[in-house]
């Protein structure tokens, strides 16, 4: 299951005071969950960007505090500095990053904005996808006038803010108003060009940002810059939306470059915009030779990438994610200039490896697994060894599509088997996530046990939370039996269809799967038995009977077609 992630970009109006900022950052890192990314201060700006992410109620929550906090040290009406600004926190945006629209974002960014006029009586703007209007998405409407113009806006109709608004105060002179938004992930990305022209590369970057070049008499480079009716630029519209670009040339690598900022990358994913490029500098005779991210990027981004370029090899997709990862660092040449770790650059994986992860069973070696279930300690146990079965049985099928996709001569199958390796990959994943969440289930009745029953009211609460725990302890490998099932399917396209030479693979499949839903079956039936609601516990039962009969009849069907192959 995708995590669901958010980041926030807070910007306050203090860039000198060292002390100032740490307390802001402190009290973001105060909530547990939350990864702080960057602290850029700027001096002549006096103004701190903060990049942090988590949760989606922990952000909100981080963000919060840290515009209390802002607002506590923060006096407006003493500050200075060279970036518009109207508040001790002058913007706020939401950005979805895994699991969550930008919709769902705009909204949590309403709720925070209410929250903040409400409890700390700051003015606040809704900007960006979060507007109520549409010439408030642009921040530059929200914030006209800066916290100086304050006083002649906040209290009319049409002017005043969102949510909190009032007439000027002395409040409101101390904290300035905030501008609270939701927008998407902006992606800077540098294209490499083997020339050391910015004219060139200027040009490259005027046919494709989304603002274009000004139209000239005569469609010439020397021909007079036209103008329409009002006296503005005629503009001659790029080809991708939700970008704006430059060329320039960088000494540290002797080459000229298109920067580009994908503002929208729903419209403008980071494939097309490369493809785009590339194609764009090829009719001015130059050549895209890499590709360069500038600070962080979503896992979606490389992955919808990576996935782009396989299947324009007509390669299967039903691949592990860190191979789909691969494919778009090399087929981009994000690597030209300098190596290009993942781990370091994609923000989900950067939260992975600095979590305090307790140890997970799917992390351990094939050994490692094997002697932790070997030893004294009663978990992991017969579900998560079920779960694992059914991991290695959807892993089987997929191999088996794999291979067919890339088996020589059939080429026009190869989207057939790459859409069933697909689905093995992730059945596989599911199951993955059942081998630590089955002993995950065992730990909470474990944890009842620690509970005081010293009086009646005590007494009653262990009950309860052990009635929770044992019927969560049934559900996870009734869910465990429904996904190991589900592998039967795609075990009897490849069967039937994949590569002959494969099929004992397919079978092996089939009885690992089988093994699985009753092995987990075995599981829903014992921890059942703990149950209090006899009714829940029989409607449990009967559901893992009626898996465990056609787990049967799905395993005897594929072992026939394999038998047949290899007769």
């Amino acid at each position: 299951m995708e995590k669901r992630l958010i980041e926030c970009v807070p910007n306050f109006s203090e860039g000198r005071d060292k002390e100032i900022i740490k307390s802001i950052t402190d009290a973001i890192g105060s909530v547990e969950g939350i990864k702080l990314l960057d602290v850029d201060p700027g001096e002549a700006t006096n103004r701190t960007v903060v990049t942090f992410v988590g949760e989606p109620d922990a952000v909100v929550e981080a963000a919060f505090r840290s515009v209390k906090k802002a607002a506590e040290l923060i006096d407006m009406r003493k500050h200075h500095g060279a970036h518009p600004r109207m508040g001790a926190t002058d913007v706020l945006p939401l950005v979805p990053v895994s699991g969550i629209t930008l919709e769902e974002c705009a909204e949590l960014a309403r709720k925070l904005g209410k929250r903040i006029a409400d409890e700390l009586g700051i003015p606040v703007f809704s900007y960006e996808a979060s507007a109520f209007t549409p010439s408030r998405k642009n921040l530059a409407v929200c914030r006209k006038g800066e916290y100086e113009g304050l006083a002649e806006r906040l209290g009319k109709p049409g002017e005043g803010a969102d949510f909190g608004d009032r007439p000027f105060d002395e409040d409101i002179a101390r904290t300035g108003a905030t501008a609270v938004g939701a927008r998407d992930f902006l992606i800077a990305v540098n294209f490499n060009l083997n020339t050391t022209s910015t004219r060139r590369a200027n040009a490259i970057a005027f046919d494709v940002r989304e603002k274009g070049r000004q139209a000239r008499e005569g469609g010439k480079l020397t021909g007079k810059p036209l103008t329409d009716e009002n006296g503005k630029p005629l503009m001659i519209p790029g080809l991708l939306k939700g970008t704006k670009a430059i060329g320039w040339y960088i000494d540290e690598y002797g080459i000229a470059q298109v920067s580009m900022n994908i503002t929208d990358s729903a419209a403008t994913p980071l494939h097309v915009a490369f493809d785009t490029v590339c194609e764009a500098a090829r009719k001015r005779g130059i050549r895209v030779t890499g590709t360069e991210i500038v600070g962080l990027v979503p896992k979606r981004a490389l992955v919808d990438a990576g996935r782009f370029f396989l299947a324009r090899q007509q390669r299967s997709l039903g691949i592990p994610e860190r191979e789909i990862v691969r494919m778009a660092v090399k087929s981009m040449g994000l690597d030209e200039l300098k190596p290009f770790d993942p781990a370091e650059k994609v923000i989900e994986y950067m939260l992975e490896a600095g979590e305090e992860k307790s140890k997970r069973l799917v992390d351990l070696t094939c050994r490692g697994f094997a002697e932790e279930t070997a030893s004294e300690s009663p978990a992991p146990g017969g579900g998560s060894i079920s779960a694992y079965m059914g991991a290695l049985a959807a892993a089987l099928g997929t191999m088996v599509a794999n291979l067919s996709a890339h088996k020589a001569g059939w080429d026009d199958r190869w989207e057939e088997f790459s859409d069933i390796a697909e689905q093995g990959q992730q059945l596989m994943e599911q199951l993955l996530h059942l081998v630590d969440e089955d002993t995950e289930a065992f730990n909470r009745i474990m944890a009842v046990f620690g509970m005081p029953k010293g009086n009646d009211a005590e007494k009653a609460a262990r009950a309860e939370a052990m009635e929770a725990a044992t019927l969560y302890a049934c559900q996870v490998p009734l869910r465990t039996m429904a996904t190991a099932y589900e592998t039967f399917a795609v075990l009897k396209e490849v069967a039937e269809k994949g590569n002959p030479a494969s099929a004992s693979d397919a079978g092996v499949g089939a009885l690992a799967a089988r093994a699985a839903v009753r092995g987990a079956g075995l599981n829903v039936r014992i921890n059942a038995a703990g149950l209090t609601d006899r009714a829940a516990a029989d409607d449990l039962v009967k559901k893992a009977e009626k898996i465990e009969i056609a787990a049967e009849e799905a395993e005897n069907e594929i072992l026939k077609i394999v038998n047949n192959h290899i007769k």
